[in-house]
C-alpha cells in the first residue's frame, strides 16, 4: 500500500547533496516571508471588520414625524434681526411643530455674550387684512411682576414678562414688532443693531447661534433663517423690514450641523462643517438657497438593531438681491432650506466577513507569494550561472 500512494505523491524530494543554497535564495526568502507576514495581516484587519451590505427598495413606511438637527452660526448678525420660519408643501406654517430651537448671542471672535439662551418661537403667522403693516407707539412699562404688552393685552396676553411675550402679543393683534422702546427687549438686549436709520450711527457689533431641533412633518416642505418679522399677507408670506439697517444685512453663516434624522456610521453630511461667507464686493444682500433632497434610510446593526433616518444630498444656489424694495423682486435676503422627500429608501446591514472567502485569500497570498519568489530566485540562480560560465571562458581564451 505504501509503495502504491507514493505514485501519487505531487511533492517528489531531491536528495539533500543534490541541494545548493545560495546567498540570492536565502535573501528572496526572508523578503518573501516578510511580504506574506504584511499581507496576512492586513487580511486578518479586513476579516475582523464588519461589511455593510447596500439594499435599495420603495419606502413603505409610514412615517409621521421627521426630527432635523440645526447648528447654524451667523457671526455678524444679532439675533435680534433672525427670524425662523417652518412651512408644509401646501405653504402654511406648521401649527404643531414640536422644537426645541435656540438662538445664542455671540460676540464677533464667536464667544458667547450671555449664559441664557432665547428659545425661537415658532408661531401661527398673523394674517394681515390691510395692505399696509400696522404701527404702533409704545411706552415705557414699570418693573412688575405683571409687565405691560404696550396696548396689545388679550385674553391670551394679559402679561407680557419678556420681550417675546410682547412679539407673540403683537403677532395676535396683526401689528408689526418695534423692539426700540420696549423695556423688556432692552433688558434681554433684543434691540442691539435695531435702528430707526440707516445713517450707520449704531454699530452691530454681535452674531447669534441658532442651534436645536425641529420635528416636523414627513413631507416636502421648507425652512428659512431670515431678517424681519414674519406675516402672512394675502396668503403670501412676508417678512417686514422694519427699524433694520439694510446695509448690515451680512447673510455670512457657518454650518456646524445639519442633519435630518439620526446619524448612523460612515455617514456624510454634505452640508456640515461648510461654510458660506458674503464676499465685499458682492454690492447687495445675498440671498443663499439650499436645495434638499431626503432620501429615507435605515441602518441594520449586527445585533439586529436598527436605526431609521435620513441622508441627502444638496445643491447650493445663491443670489445678489441689490435691492430689497424692488417690487418685481419678492425674493428677501437670509438662509433658505427647501426640502423634498425620495420615494426610495436605502438599507444598510451590517454582516460578518466570509471564514471560507478569508481563508481562500490566506492561501492565494501565501502560494502567490511563494511561487513568485521562487521564479526571482530560479532567474537570479540561472543568470549568476550564465555569468559565470562566461567569466571563465573568459579567463580560458
Amino acid at each position: 500500500m505504501s509503495g502504491k500512494l507514493k505514485r501519487f505523491d505531487a511533492y517528489a524530494k531531491t536528495l539533500e547533496d543534490f541541494r545548493i543554497r545560495t546567498t540570492s535564495g536565502g535573501f528572496v526568502t526572508i523578503i518573501s516571508s516578510i511580504i506574506i507576514f504584511v499581507l496576512v495581516m492586513m487580511e486578518l484587519k479586513y476579516f475582523l471588520t464588519k461589511d455593510v451590505v447596500q439594499v435599495l427598495f420603495v419606502d413603505t413606511s409610514r412615517q409621521e414625524k421627521m426630527n432635523i438637527t440645526i447648528d447654524i452660526k451667523f457671526p455678524v448678525l444679532p439675533c435680534s434681526y433672525l427670524t425662523v420660519d417652518a412651512m408644509d408643501v401646501s405653504g402654511d406654517t406648521q401649527t404643531d411643530i414640536i422644537h426645541t430651537l435656540y438662538k445664542t448671542r455671540l460676540d464677533l471672535n464667536g464667544n458667547i455674550l450671555q449664559d441664557t439662551v432665547v428659545k425661537v418661537a415658532l408661531q401661527p403667522l398673523p394674517k394681515i387684512k390691510n395692505d399696509s403693516l400696522e404701527t404702533t407707539t409704545t411706552a415705557a412699562a414699570p418693573v412688575s411682576d405683571c409687565e405691560s404688552c404696550y396696548g396689545a393685552e388679550s385674553a391670551v396676553h394679559k402679561c407680557c414678562p419678556t420681550c417675546d411675550d410682547v412679539k407673540a402679543a403683537y403677532r395676535v393683534k396683526g401689528w408689526s414688532f418695534d423692539p426700540i422702546g420696549v423695556q423688556q427687549c432692552v433688558r434681554e438686549g433684543k434691540t442691539v443693531g435695531m435702528s430707526n436709520s440707516d445713517d450707520g450711527s449704531l454699530p452691530v457689533n454681535e452674531g447669534c447661534r441658532l442651534h436645536g431641533h425641529l420635528e416636523v412633518n414627513k413631507v416636502a416642505g421648507n425652512f428659512h433663517i431670515a431678517p424681519g418679522q414674519s406675516f402672512e399677507q394675502h396668503h403670501v408670506h412676508v417678512h417686514s423690514l422694519r427699524n433694520i439697517r439694510l446695509n448690515m444685512l451680512n447673510t455670512t453663516h457657518y454650518v456646524d450641523e445639519l442633519t435630518f434624522g439620526e446619524t448612523f456610521p460612515n455617514q456624510i453630511n454634505p452640508l456640515s462643517n461648510t461654510k458660506q461667507i458674503v464676499n465685499s464686493h458682492d454690492n447687495g444682500a445675498v440671498l443663499y438657497h439650499y436645495y434638499v433632497k431626503i432620501v429615507p434610510s435605515a441602518y441594520v446593526f449586527l445585533n439586529q438593531t436598527q436605526i431609521i433616518t435620513n441622508q441627502y444630498s444638496v445643491t447650493k444656489h445663491k443670489k445678489i438681491i441689490n435691492n430689497i424694495f424692488d417690487s418685481s423682486d419678492h425674493q428677501l435676503p437670509g438662509t433658505f432650506f427647501t426640502y423634498e422627500i425620495s420615494a426610495i429608501m436605502v438599507k444598510f446591514v451590517e454582516q460578518k466577513r466570509s471564514l471560507a472567502q478569508f481563508l481562500t485569500s490566506l492561501c492565494a497570498i501565501v502560494g502567490g507569494v511563494f511561487t513568485v519568489s521562487s521564479l526571482i530566485d530560479a532567474f537570479i540562480y540561472r543568470g549568476s550561472c550564465i555569468l559565470h560560465k562566461k567569466l571563465e571562458l573568459g579567463k580560458a581564451t
